[in-house]
């Protein structure tokens, strides 16, 4: 008989497999409360998802009795809530022409390169998607594509013929769907392409796509303020704009051209994020501030948006962009989890409340 734990209930209930039911979004934090007495089962559970939580709690009970028939009674307390059901929609007739099904467009974008930035963008679409919202990624780091090795992704995608044009259907794992250039070329062959060619790539992620119903749909940028930067404000209206740096200076210089970049073409910075913040050596527990510290927060002061958080390093977070298991999904107790967690909180707080001023025409001015 399996030995009747937390994480052996967190395994058996992964086990499900139904039509609108992502088993990624049960976590050991989802289990609040956990309490077994002879034959009896006492849980209680609180997740986001859209599912009927009545049928939910049947599938449960049902896979719970499979793998652990000693048990006779089994009594689940199921709290739900809907993340995406409190998401604001950006409204605007050019971005809901070719991205009709997509509620909001966010983009993330660093001054320079090496901040982390593209790890930054898949945790927190991860994040986004452990709350429950639907999730899309496009790696817009044409040059530099990442996002199929982060994410665990080697297959191609499905490409089919339309009434009018070809189609092509996105990627998906850890409930994030997601395209890149890395997964259309040999990982081993360079992209040498003039700028046109990579800013049409990015246009064809857009309309040849098939995102079909999305909460967010995430653009990782390439370091800088370059031509793709420039062809995404120009294709399509964004909901907003995401700032990583580093604290040190040397980061926060490019950061600032950046967010000012971003307010040139009227997109609103939604907030910045601050990784490599600290470090917490593990044989001691001290804190270091290996980069500096506060810049992030100083240059949100600066330029009136909102600090986000910031970020620790923790060589998991490494190791996890290497394996292709991101650190918010594959370690949900660990402190950055959390961070990243509380990070994509805020940042839907801010999608909303940038959602619901009535000043969300944008003018794009060069």
């Amino acid at each position: 008989m399996n030995e009747l734990t937390k994480s052996a209930v967190l395994n058996s209930l992964k086990k499900l497999k139904f039509d609108g039911f992502d088993p990624n979004i049960i976590t050991l934090n989802a289990i609040q409360s956990f309490e077994q007495s002879g034959d009896n089962l006492n849980i209680k559970m609180s997740f986001a998802t859209q599912s009927n939580p009545e049928f939910l709690k049947q599938k449960f009970d049902e896979q719970l009795r499979k793998d652990f028939p000693s048990l006779k009674h089994i009594n689940i307390d199921l709290q739900t809530r809907s993340i995406s059901s409190n998401i604001l929609k950006h409204s605007d007739p050019k971005k809901d022409s070719i991205l009709p099904g997509v509620k909001n467009t966010v983009a993330v974008a660093s001054g320079k390169g090496g901040v982390g930035k593209s790890t930054v963008a898949v945790n927190l679409a991860v994040a986004l998607a452990k709350d429950g919202a639907k999730v899309g990624l496009i790696d817009a780091d044409i040059y530099g594509p990442s996002v199929p090795l982060m994410l665990g992704v080697k297959d191609k995608p499905k490409v089919y013929q339309a009434e009018n044009s070809v189609r092509m259907l996105p990627l998906e794992n850890y409930g994030v769907k997601f395209i890149s250039i890395g997964v259309l070329v040999d990982d081993k062959a360079p992209i040498i392409w003039r700028g046109p060619m990579a800013s049409g790539a990015i246009k064809q992620f857009m309309t040849d796509v098939e995102w079909g119903e999305l909460d967010y749909l995430i653009f990782d940028l390439p370091p800088g303020t370059g031509d793709i930067q420039l062809t995404l404000v120009q294709t399509i209206p964004l909901t907003g704009a995401v700032i990583v740096t580093t604290p040190q200076e040397v980061s926060l210089i490019d950061a600032r051209k950046a967010l000012m970049m971003f307010n040139r073409v009227n997109v609103p910075v939604l907030g910045v994020i601050e990784n490599m913040s600290y470090f917490i050596a593990p044989d001691t527990g001290k804190k270091y501030d290996i980069f500096g510290s506060g810049g992030g927060e100083r240059i949100s002061k600066e330029l009136n948006v909102e600090f986000l958080g910031g970020i620790p390093i923790d060589p998991r977070i490494r190791e996890g962009g290497d394996n292709g298991t991101p650190m918010v999904y594959d370690q949900p107790d660990s402190e950055y989890a959390k961070i990243m967690m509380d990070i994509s909180r805020k940042l839907t707080e801010q999608v909303n409340i940038r959602n619901s001023r009535d000043d969300n025409k944008i003018e794009i001015i060069l």
